[in-house]
């Protein structure tokens, strides 16, 4: 395990990529994106899906951080994603990508994380939107459903598309309010 000044540094490169605009596709000619420190996981009904996207996502020059599963063999998907979603919400990873028999166990996992904005997109729109608007930093896939092909645009509008901003950042902030048991509830209506 790093030292508390080794993942300081560690997360100041991270930082410092993107401020300096670092950027890779995920597919040639798809996109660009900055280089950020992906966690990954899976049950085992997402293991084939996981395995699939993590070689071109390193070719890209990601960093990943896999936390299982190892296999086919039945895991209970809490696990992983609770993994995947905790290092997103404490910093220790940029964004996330789980997938599951459906990834619709593994998004509401995610969401119970604090920090955390979770989609099971099925599509690049619904990742683009959810980037723009609702500032997501965790996608989930439905490995039973997805084939890599279909996958990997997915993953790349997920990586490449910037939060507006503006208005959005209101709601996002009514979001995080939420998570804070002690400030007054979001207004009603």
């Amino acid at each position: 395990m790093p030292s508390g000044n080794t993942a300081q540094a560690e997360q100041s490169g991270r930082a410092a990529e993107h401020l300096l605009g670092a950027s890779v596709g995920l597919s040639p000619g798809v996109g660009s994106f900055p280089v950020v420190r992906i966690a990954i996981g899976s049950d085992h009904a997402g293991y084939e899906l996981k395995e699939a996207l993590a070689p071109s996502l390193r070719a890209a020059g990601h960093e990943l951080v896999d936390v299982g599963a190892d296999s086919e063999e039945s895991v209970d998907y809490p696990d992983p994603a609770a993994r995947a979603a905790r290092m997103v919400g404490g910093g220790e990873a940029d964004r996330a990508v789980i997938v599951c028999g459906s990834g619709v166990g593994v998004s509401i996992v995610a969401n119970k994380v604090d920090g955390v904005r979770a989609v099971n997109a099925h599509d690049p729109g619904e990742a683009e939107m959810s980037r723009r608007h609702n500032d997501v930093n965790v996608l989930t896939l439905a490995g039973r459903r997805l084939e890599p092909a279909d996958a990997e645009p997915i993953v790349d509008t997920f990586l490449s598309t910037e939060f507006e901003g503006g208005r959005h950042a209101r709601r996002v902030e009514k979001i995080a309010a939420l998570e804070d048991r002690t400030s007054p509830q979001v207004a009603a209506g």
